[in-house]
């Protein structure tokens, strides 16, 4: 129904994304209540509050289905493999028939079981070393033609171009560390051929790899082929633009129909980038990684120490740039309790003229959220219908 409203104006919409925002409490306290964040806190004074769940309750999403529901898309409606994203987001235009699959390089010991998953996240530059490597050695597996590309630190993405290609797989990638990796299976008979094709590559880059101390072993994640869906312009009439640093979001972004702004690798240069180009657009998403990077590795004090170093370094600049709307959440929850992303609601502050705010909240962080006008259990993907509202870019429904 929203595309049927959908208008077109100059208001300009900034949804801010620090990825993998919402946690769990350590000492009573979650690590976004725990940190000092006097700007994000004043903002919140004066904006709506809410919590918002990704796929749906109880699910624990992927960062591409987290994504997408921001982007106000359902997340179980436009399914799509994360290794179509990722070519996606390190400039490969995969073909409908083309299978993608996001790899990582990872670290496997003797007795056959992963002793870490992210090859100890090593530098990006040996990453593009080993991907020249691989893609010089395994040009091709059968009759299928190999394209190996690098992304950053451990991940790096692998396209499968040939006849008879189809979707339909499990991951290589246990999602645990102490565990054998799994080999790739389908899920249906039409996809056999792509099974043996990607475990015959993970066999071909195991032997490649063996002399390597770190990255001796590859594995695969999110193989799958390009789905159609439509573009932001199509269903939201806005003319909307993404500064990220990790390919992964970029692709999101492309695939959805966002121009990806090229930003450098700091947060400053996400910012100055953005600035720059800001007339240009009325719809603008910009992603920071690092507090889930600091919650996938366990690290509490480390995700504080990130979101407060936000809150004083990149806060002030973003609203000096006035946007009609600002919206700041996370994609998902990644407690460092629990090493990884969770089910638990992540929570949002909306700020524009025309919001209603809880008079006793001042505060950001998951209690106040959970307390504020826009309440607890918001379905991720209406949060675009909020943001169109209150930029007034919808129009009214019915006489």
């Amino acid at each position: 129904m929203v595309e049927r409203l959908a208008l077109q104006n100059d208001n300009k919409i900034l949804l801010v994304v620090l990825d993998g925002l919402g946690g769990l409490p350590v000492n009573g306290r979650t690590e976004l209540e725990t940190a000092s964040k006097p700007n994000l806190d004043r903002l919140a004074a004066k904006s709506g509050l809410g919590m918002h769940t990704p796929v749906d309750i109880g699910v624990t999403p992927g960062s591409g289905p987290a994504h997408l529901g921001l982007f106000g898309y359902d997340p179980v409606l436009y399914e799509v493999g994360r290794g179509v994203v990722e070519a996606l987001g390190v400039g490969l235009h995969p073909a409908p028939t083309d299978l993608c699959a996001r790899a990582n390089f990872a670290t496997i010991g003797p007795d056959g079981r992963l002793s870490d998953r992210r090859a100890g996240r090593i530098p990006t530059e040996k990453c593009a070393e080993l991907c020249s490597s691989i893609q010089q050695a395994i040009p091709s597996v059968e009759d299928v033609a190999v394209v190996v590309k690098p992304g950053r630190e451990h991940r790096f993405v692998v396209v499968l171009r040939g006849a008879g290609l189809e979707s339909g797989l499990t991951d290589s990638d246990p999602q645990h560390e102490g565990l054998a990796p799994s080999p790739v299976k389908p899920l249906r008979a039409e996809a056999a051929k792509s099974a043996r094709i990607a475990n015959s590559f993970v066999s071909l880059c195991q032997k490649l790899l063996a002399s390597e101390p770190a990255a001796n072993y590859v594995l695969l994640r999110g193989l799958d082929r390009p789905p159609h869906i439509p573009s932001m312009q199509e269903r939201f009439k806005l003319r909307p633009a993404c500064v990220a640093v990790y390919p992964m979001y970029k692709g999101l972004a492309r695939f959805v129909g966002m121009d990806v702004i090229e930003a450098g690798e700091t947060w400053e240069s996400e910012v100055a980038a953005l600035r720059e180009n800001m007339p240009k657009y009325d719809f603008l998403f910009v992603h920071f990684k690092d507090t889930d990077k600091a919650g996938e590795d366990g690290d509490f004090d480390r995700k504080v120490e990130l979101i407060e170093r936000f809150d004083e370094e990149v806060v002030p600049q973003l609203l000096r740039l006035k946007p009609d709307v600002f919206c700041l959440t996370g994609d998902h929850s990644t407690p460092a309790t629990l090493k990884g992303h969770s089910w638990h609601s992540v929570p949002f502050l909306l700020n524009s003229p025309y919001v209603r705010r809880h008079a006793a909240l001042e505060e950001f962080g998951e209690r106040a959220c959970s307390r504020g006008t826009f309440g607890c259990r918001l379905p991720a993907r209406q949060l675009m219908n909020l943001l169109l509202a209150h930029s007034l870019k919808l129009q009214k429904f019915g006489a």
